[in-house]
């Protein structure tokens, strides 16, 4: 008995952490098994998709909508209509999904209809609809009258707590309380007689951790063996006489009852529970028979199912495919010899309960275009057993060629807890493309219609994110609820996409190389010639090169493709046709209007933006125009843009225009006119993705869907940008493939600043000598002016007044530190040199430059300290001061981090030069742990070459134990760094196999994202912030309020406009969220399994300081991916205004009430902090309308700027992104400070338009009463050292290590066309922060154009490489000057005329 005790309490256990049999295991009744072998195929395949798709149940919600379920409780309602003086039992249900709702009234019908003992009133809510307030009211009081309450999948911590929190003071009065897999707190209610789970996860179970252990051991076999146990159990407790094994055998009866999910099975359940604990029936009872419990009617936990199959289930595939192959497909016209068969996987849940024309639709459609399927499912949510076991052949081969999950859960461990690893491991085995659909569970299919967001939040989070990790592609939209019944309906025109993408993604693995068809596009960002391939960081034509040699060496036809990167370019480029050097690219097609029209379904509806076809844009005036090249089976193409950049009136529209009618054209080539087998979009990134339409779960007139159509999509994304990545993944169904940006070098020093640290060099030898030491101090300080350092130290002397021989030892080292340490900054500074080419990995020196900074971080999670704190430890420092000191200025210090930052380069240096060959590149990494020579090294005490080298470099107690934990971890990084799959995930997807997923960031923090070529996935949403990120964030925060109070006299800021970004916060773990959580004073809290859904107020007292106002503006990829996370904000920041604390220690209360009043509303609604952009619109357009020169003056920028991110986000409404423009307006108002942050050494700001684009400084200036600019503040977490810096500092600093580095640029120019373009890119981008914050120095403006137009021999070579991007950067000098942010002599504009006058004309040919 014990043992029985112990398995079924820990089967409780295991069900409530990691659910192994949650949605899955209902089934029907042996009566409904029944089925006839009618092969009436006809009869089932189509009729299933032309199901009414009726809401009957409309019903406004109290609170103002959002993304409630549409649905009704009362729908589930079910009063006795005769109870004829039987005791009624009343039965209160809450669920997940809706599938039970049909098979539960039939079981309480059936009870009313024919029990003569008892009569059942019954009412089932589904989990969301208790958001809704009059909804929840009324489940209070159903609870509160009820007999028997039911919970079952109850997954969402907020939703948890409100039903613990009704259920819990009734729970004594209750008869009897069933809870099956939910949260702890939930499970925890469980009441049947004496058996409850009241310690559940609460304390330690022995027998818990066992099982745990056995389970990752074990795998599945193991999740197996649990229902097995839950099967016989009930048997085994049978006979036993306590009263307690009787409870414990009700529940597991009860609880298989539940899974066998029929209105017999429901009605048994309902039966034993009312005639044993419901009082008025016991007692109804006493003298009388009991209704013998039927034993429950189970299917087999895993087996092959088959609509029309005359068996109800196949458990193995050889019965199957005897009758499928011999019987089924011949009548319905399939060839089972040649036929494409796709695995699909199903909920067992629907098919238990009869819920199932959803999966019959798709089934029907995929069979109607001659495939073969074979529809499997589980008794729990690991489906990796069944995989294993129906999609294999008897001698091991894969039968299947794609795969379609439509339980939209992760394949193993569903919502709760999943085994990412093992389900990426078994779909690497079968190798085969793998596709999870999505069924609505939320919505009713109205409601995702008519929703700008699309799929409901928590679906998101569930059904996409956690998918995604294990390598799933394409989340589709395959089936709806409808509302009345609760059950599934499939949605007619998705579940033809979801055939047609499963059956292309199968043809793709069997189509011979030569005759596959693959289109190559490329994109041109801003559109001009000088402009195409563009990409972030990647020599696109290069890249091309490589990919289509690969190509040619697995048999594709490549026609007469050039094998030289210049002639690429050139073929694409230039139309033969046409003058040397014309503006005009090579055309590819032109399409009569005609044949756009009869071939584009949706061009009508482009009418409405664009006019008729074929407008202006991709068109000579009667054709629209297809730019590319083509190669025999391979088309290079251009992709368009959105067309609207140059549009003054386009950029300020609140949502973006659809896409134009030359932008439908191409994608309209390449599936019906090129008939392309697959898409490979090159590089980050094209406008496809972000195209309007719903922001995640695309409908059919959404224009990411309407364009890629069936189209397969390989999208190559730059490894440190995940999330626009996932964007592409979830809008445009790409299949992405990380590439390496090119590893990071420090920014070294150059010209004055060279001389700087020669001089400061001299002066550490002289400080003591009264003549030589003030000489060379007045030599720094005369140099420091030269070279513009007066405006980042304050502190440096007056250049005409000051002389160091009247000045104190003491004074001189403070001024020489201060220089040393702004010097150091600029010379320590990260920089991405040159581009990256695909397929080929970082030489060994390149490998240093990444090893450098992976090494400089401490990793406590993994115990390893960083490099810097072992070498300062070893002189008894801690490298925190030393970074302390060294940011104060003290001289010694900055001395001291010089020298350790040497001596961590020497040491990695030693490292790598292990593994190096003669031609500087890493073929093999040596091991440092396992070399004979160590052991004999080790005899003669002779150190490690990378202890050896701290040594020499001045740290001789250098403890070298205490560095091999970092080592052996570095020596993984090589490996990481070095291996190379690019061109080999590529062709994976090309060749129709499935990818590896991996994390996206940045390799320097998570070296996981190594190597690269790889599926890239975000974070599962739920798990950020994480404690790590909390921790750096309290203290950026602390440096922030440190820093601006220094400032304004010791007071604090009251409010503070942030922005956040989608990637800035994957690879930070969520930081920045955090940094607007802790200023606010507000803390995220884990929920009982680890995920972050919750917030608590940090009381002041603790808190020690006032509660900051926030203004939070998040980046359109933001919103997209952390949805929750702004539910997350909103609801802690209505916390902090919700208060009732001084006004004086709460600016987010003292404001709020001021909005309120000023606007009208209510307190909650006025503190509302947390906008963004419209669903399916992205960023300001700020960038875009600078970035193509298409704006009036800087009131235009504002202007758009509020119209397009004044939609605010509201807990209380989460579906939806209101407009606010007057509530955005009022927030703004208040702002004293902007902040941003920067976390990557890749991408800085002005790298990117993104930074500025949604910079509100001079917004805010706009609309403060006093007309005040306000403070604008960048932190920068890139290095171990984290620094809080003015956003003028900011600039200065990137124009010093990138525009002005000749270190950077020359890197830019060894890489040719793409260089010059990345170059202006740069100076346009520095403009940028001229227009909207004003914090660029003219000098920076003067030295650009010193090195890049007055040096004549630069001049000309940019505009022999690239004279079209020679043109733009011409064109950005005189735009600035004539705008007002640079002041120059008119010599230098005369020039900058002539030039431009020159550029024109060679472009031209004249």
């Amino acid at each position: 008995f014990k043992v029985a005790a112990a398995a079924l309490l820990t089967m409780g256990s295991a069900t409530a952490w990691q659910p192994s049999s949650k949605i899955s295991t209902f089934v029907p009744s042996r009566t409904v098994q029944q089925r006839k072998n009618s092969h009436a195929v006809a009869s089932y395949s189509k009729s299933s998709l032309n199901m009414v798709l009726a809401d009957p149940t409309k019903k406004q919600m109290s609170s103002g909508g959002g993304m409630f379920t549409a649905s009704n409780s009362e729908s589930r309602r079910v009063m006795p209509e005769n109870p004829g003086g039987r005791p009624t039992m009343k039965v209160v249900y809450v669920v997940l999904e809706s599938q039970y709702q049909s098979s539960m009234t039939g079981a309480v019908k059936r009870i009313n209809a024919g029990s003569e003992n008892m009569a059942v009133e019954c009412v089932g809510y589904l989990l969301e609809e208790l958001r809704d307030d009059e909804t929840f009211a009324q489940f209070q009081k159903d609870v509160a009258s009820a007999n028997v309450f039911i919970g079952s999948l109850i997954f969402v911590q907020e939703l948890a707590e409100k039903v613990a929190e009704v259920v819990t003071p009734l729970r004594d009065q209750l008869d009897a309380v069933l809870i099956f897999p939910s949260m702890p707190e939930v499970m925890r209610l469980n009441k049947v007689g004496k058996f409850t789970m009241k310690n559940l996860g609460q304390s330690k179970s022995v027998v818990a951790d066992f099982m745990k252990k056995k389970k990752q051991e074990d795998g599945s076999s193991f999740e197996e063996g649990m229902l097995k146990l839950l099967r016989t159990l009930p048997k085994v407790l049978k006979f036993l006489p306590s009263d307690k094994a009787a409870d414990a055998r009700t529940f597991m009866m009860s609880f298989q009852y539940w899974l066998g999910g029929s209105p017999e099975n429901l009605e048994s359940m309902l039966v034993m529970l009312g005639q044993d604990y419901v009082e008025p029936i016991m007692k109804n009872m006493e003298g009388k028979k009991k209704v013998e419990a039927a034993e429950p009617i189970l299917l087999p936990d895993k087996a092959i199912w088959h609509p029309v199959a005359p068996k109800f289930v196949f458990e193995n595939n050889s019965d199957y495919f005897e009758w499928y192959n011999k019987e089924f497909c011949p009548d319905a016209g399939i060839n089972p010899k040649t036929a494409p068969t796709i695995g699909i996987i199903l909920q067992k849940s629907h098919i238990n309960t009869k819920d199932d024309t959803h999966y019959v639709s798709l089934i029907a459609e995929l069979e109607s275009r001659g495939a073969r399927v074979v529809p499997i499912y589980s008794g729990g949510l690991d489906f990796s057993g069944p995989i294993e076991e129906y999609f294999y052949d008897a001698a091991g081969r894969p039968i299947v060629d794609t795969i379609v999950n439509l339980t939209g859960f992760a394949l193993v461990g569903g919502p709760a807890s999943q085994d990412h690893a093992k389900a990426a491991k078994v779909l690497k085995r079968l190798n085969k493309p793998y596709m999870c659909a999505v069924p609505l569970v939320f919505q009713s299919f109205e409601e995702w219609q008519a929703s700008e967001l699309g799929l409901h939040p928590v679906q998101v989070a569930l059904q996409v994110s956690l998918p995604e990790i294990d390598g799933a592609i394409e989340p589709i939209i395959f089936a709806g609820r409808e509302g009345a019944t609760g059950r599934s309906v499939p949605l007619a025109d998705r579940v033809n996409l979801l055939a047609d993408r499963a059956m292309k993604w199968a043809t793709l693995g069997s189509k011979p190389a030569k005759d596959k068809k693959i289109a190559i596009t490329i994109f041109s960002f801003p559109p001009d010639k000088g402009n195409v391939g563009t990409a972030a960081y990647l020599d696109v034509f290069d890249s091309i090169k490589a990919v289509l040699k690969q190509m040619k060496s697995e048999g594709y036809d490549i026609g007469d493709a050039p094998m030289e990167k210049e002639a690429i370019m050139e073929a694409v480029l230039n139309d033969p046709e046409a003058r040397i050097s014309s503006p005009e690219l090579n055309v590819a097609y032109r399409m009569s209007t005609d044949e756009y029209y009869d071939l584009t379904p949706y061009a009508k509806d482009l009418e409405e933006n664009w006019g008729p076809a074929p407008g202006n844009l991709n068109s000579d005036g009667q054709n629209l125009v297809v730019y590319g090249k083509q190669f025999g089976n391979v088309f290079i193409g251009v992709q368009p843009t959105f067309g609207y950049e140059g549009d003054p009136m386009r950029l300020l529209f609140a949502k973006s225009a659809s896409p134009h009618h030359g932008f439908a054209a191409y994608y309209t080539f390449l599936e019906k006119i090129f008939k392309a087998d697959a898409v490979l979009h090159f590089g980050t990134h094209g406008s496809l993705e972000f195209m309007p339409g719903k922001q995640v779960g695309m409908s059919g007139t959404c224009y990411p869907d309407r364009l890629i159509s069936s189209l397969p999509s390989a999208y190559l994304y730059a490894a440190n940008n995940p999330s626009e990545a996932t964007i592409a993944k979830r809008r445009s169904y790409s299949a992405t493939v990380s590439y390496l940006t090119p590893p990071a070098e420090n920014a070294g020093l150059y010209k004055g600043l060279k001389e700087l640290k020669e001089l400061i060099s001299s002066y550490q030898g002289l400080r003591e000598n009264e003549g030589r030491g003030p000489a060379i101090v007045n030599s720094i300080v005369s140099t420091s002016w030269t070279c513009n350092l007066d405006k980042d130290i304050p502190e440096l002397p007056n250049l005409e007044t000051y002389d160091a021989a009247n000045d104190t030892t003491e004074n001189r080292d403070i001024i020489v530190g201060k220089v040393y340490a702004q010097i150091m900054q600029i010379e320590s500074r990260l920089l991405p040199c040159g581009l990256h080419t695909v397929g080929v990995p970082p030489t060994a020196e390149e490998a240093v430059a990444t090893l450098v900074n992976i090494a400089q971080l401490d990793r406590p999670e993994d115990k390893i300290e960083s490099l810097p704190r072992v070498i300062a430890a070893s002189i008894g420092r801690d490298i925190n001061d030393i970074y302390r000191g060294n940011n104060n200025g003290v001289l010694a210090d900055v001395e001291l981090n010089d020298k350790i930052t040497e001596a961590s380069r020497a040491a990695v240096r030693a490292l790598v030069g292990q593994s190096t060959d003669s031609n500087g590149r890493v073929k093999e990494v040596k091991s440092v742990l396992d070399e004979v020579g160590n052991f004999f090294g080790g005899l003669f005490g002779q150190k490690k070459p990378w202890t050896q080298a701290i040594i020499n470099a001045g740290f001789p107690k250098v403890d070298e134990e205490r560095l091999l934990p970092l080592v052996g971890y570095l020596e993984f990084c090589l490996k990481q760094i070095v291996a190379n799959n690019e061109l080999g995930g590529i062709m994976e997807l090309l060749n129709g196999k499935f990818l590896m997923p991996a994390p996206g960031g940045d390799p320097i923090r998570n070296p996981d994202v190594l190597p690269t070529g790889r599926n890239m996935h975000a974070l599962d949403p739920s798990a950020i912030p994480t404690q790590a990120a909390v921790e750096v964030s309290e203290k950026v925060v602390e440096k922030l309020l440190d820093k601006l109070k220094a400032e304004n006299n010791g007071a604090y800021p009251e409010s503070i406009a942030f922005t956040l970004w989608g990637t800035d916060n994957i690879k930070t773990y969520g930081e920045s969220l955090a940094q607007v959580l802790a200023l606010v004073g507000v803390r995220p809290v884990a929920d009982s399994l680890g995920r972050v859904n919750k917030v608590e107020l940090i009381p002041l007292e603790q808190l020690g300081r006032p509660r900051i106002d926030v203004v939070v503006s998040c980046s359109g990829v933001f919103r997209d991916l952390f949805i929750n996370q702004m539910n997350l904000m909103d609801r802690g920041i209505k916390m902090a205004a919700e208060a009732d604390e001084p006004s004086e220690m709460n600016f987010v209360r003292k404001h709020a009430i001021q909005q309120a009043e000023e606007l009208g509303v209510s307190l909650r609604e006025a503190s509302c902090r947390v906008f963004s952009n419209s669903a399916g619109s992205y960023s300001a357009n700020v960038g875009l309308a600078i970035e193509n020169g298409g704006w009036e003056d800087e009131a235009q920028l504002q202007d758009q700027f509020l119209t397009r991110k004044g939609f605010a986000f509201n807990a209380d409404k989460p579906g939806m992104m209101e407009s606010q423009a007057d509530l955005f307006k009022s927030a703004l108002k208040t702002v004293d400070v902007t902040f941003q942050n920067l976390d990557s050494s890749e991408i800085s700001i002005t790298d990117v338009s993104h930074y500025y684009d949604s910079d509100p400084t001079k917004v805010v200036q706009g609309l403060r009463d006093d007309k005040k600019k306000p403070m604008s503040l960048m932190a920068d977490t890139t290095t171990a050292n984290a620094q809080v810096r003015t956003l003028a500092e900011t600039v200065r600093l990137d124009a010093r290590t990138k525009l002005l580095n000749p270190k950077f640029y020359e890197g830019m120019l060894s890489t040719g066309y793409e260089g010059v373009r990345e170059i202006q890119k740069r100076l346009r981008n520095t403009m940028g922060w001229s227009a909207t914050a004003g914090e660029v120095d003219n000098f920076v403006f003067e030295d650009a154009n010193s090195v890049f137009i007055e040096d004549l021999e630069m001049q000309k070579r940019l505009m022999d490489t690239n004279p079209n991007a020679f043109r733009d950067m011409v064109t950005t000098f005189l735009e600035a000057n004539g705008r007002g942010y640079w002041d120059t002599t008119e010599e230098n504009i005369q020039r900058l005329q002539e030039l431009y006058a020159e550029v024109e004309d060679r472009i031209e040919g004249i």
